[in-house]
């Protein structure tokens, strides 16, 4: 495959007034030049950052004294703005929930599953135990109330229920977060369950919850189950269930919209929660808390300094397109390039958040999956790169046969290389 290369400058300015980053133009500054495409069948790619933890204040307190492991995460750019054991493997009880969830916001996404398709408990669902929405054997219930039973009441039985819907047993199912888990790059982490319940080999660390949360959110209507903090499941049947959420900072700290509490003798009192003000969301993941209120105290803390000492923006949403890679052999000549995870500028409070994108592109060969990487997006700020995303194919291309391939070959002739 032979490699082109091209240059294209415009100007990308964002500007932070007094903790607000915003954008000052609708310009961006890019450099497009080849490399060589990496394909990905699954179309699945993780969501990383050249820079795991963002440049700190001069002082960081110890906003976590009592967890055993913590995280404070802007989910705009993943990075990390505290961390405290963020890679200790521990137990995370019902926090596993959040990936049961992701997969079942993906399935929708991609259509393998819809919000008011039926799933029927079996026998085996409905003897979780432990905090439940109380499922019988036999009975069907739409996905949107599964969904809602477990982001809201941490329903172990809903749960399993959803997990053989998808994939006909929970082991199936399981193994699918564990695959999930290591595109998420989640080092971490085994599964061995769908909800938490105690189990050998069930673990994972204050960062790959934080990510797999961060995962979660680019689904936004999840935060409408995980903000809920208290309704009805079945109302007007004979078996109503009034449900109150876990997570009770939902309805103590503005701004808080979720994610997902846990607790088992064993990982004691966790949570990751996440908050969004002024267009700024932060992740905080804390396992090993010594009870529930210590707990909610030390999130609440890690999020006032967050909120205090830095901003974020979004740049690019997921799915925005930053222009077109030259496709060789294919029906087509050129593919749309879209970001496969959103782009943002973190930056502290007070700070100037100028900044410049580089585009980096790849000449690709046909056939070309959707999904597909096809080249890298990275943010550059005071000379330093401060994000990286990877670039996807936004649809397949076939490849070309001998007939379509020789009628581009002649068009190319007869124009002079201007159907290119």
């Amino acid at each position: 495959m032979q490699q082109w290369k091209r240059t294209v400058s415009a100007a990308a300015v964002s500007a932070v007034v007094l903790g607000a980053c915003m954008l000052t133009g609708p310009s961006t500054s890019a450099s497009v030049r080849a490399a060589s495409a990496t394909t990905n069948d699954t179309g699945l790619l993780p969501m990383n950052s050249t820079a795991k933890s963002a440049p700190a204040p001069a002082s960081v307190p110890d906003i976590a004294k009592e967890a055993r492991s913590a995280v404070l995460m802007d989910a705009a750019t993943g990075k990390v703005l505290y961390e405290k054991g963020a890679h200790k493997e521990l137990p995370m009880a019902s926090i596993t929930k959040i990936m049961t969830m992701l997969l079942t916001v993906e399935a929708i996404d991609s259509g393998r599953l819809k919000w008011t398709d039926q799933v029927k408990t079996s026998e085996y669902a409905a003897s979780m135990g432990g905090s439940q929405i109380f499922l019988e054997p036999g009975e069907s219930m739409s996905v949107h109330d599964m969904l809602k039973g477990i982001a809201v009441a941490s329903a172990n039985d809903a749960c399993v229920a959803i997990a053989e819907h998808l994939d006909g047993s929970e082991e199936a199912f399981v193994a699918r977060m564990n695959q999930r888990a290591k595109q998420l790059g989640m080092d971490d982490t085994h599964f061995s369950n769908c909800n938490g319940l105690p189990a050998p080999n069930h673990y994972s660390s204050a960062h790959d919850i934080a990510t797999m949360s961060r995962a979660l959110l680019q689904h936004p209507e999840i935060t409408k189950f995980t903000s809920i903090y208290s309704d009805y499941l079945r109302k007007g049947s004979a078996r109503p269930l009034w449900l109150v959420n876990t997570n009770k900072l939902v309805r103590f700290y503005d701004g808080v919209d979720g994610l997902k509490t846990g607790f088992t003798q064993e990982a004691k009192y966790c949570l990751s929660a996440t908050a969004q003000k002024s267009g700024f969301r932060v992740i905080a993941v804390v396992m090993g808390e010594p009870k529930p209120k210590v707990r909610n105290a030390e999130v609440t803390g890690m999020l006032n300094w967050a909120f205090a000492n830095y901003t974020s923006k979004v740049l690019y949403p997921a799915g925005h397109v930053m222009g077109q890679a030259k496709v060789v052999k294919g029906v087509k000549d050129k593919v749309d390039v879209v970001t496969a995870a959103p782009v943002g500028l973190l930056t502290k409070r007070g700070e100037d958040g100028a900044y410049r994108s580089e585009v980096v592109l790849a000449k690709v060969k046909a056939p070309i999956v959707q999904g597909q990487k096809v080249g890298e997006l990275k943010v550059v700020r005071q000379g330093r790169v401060v994000s990286t995303v990877p670039l996807v194919a936004k649809v397949s291309v076939k490849r070309a046969n001998f007939v379509q391939g020789f009628g581009k070959t002649m068009k190319k002739v007869i124009t002079f290389g201007a159907a290119d």
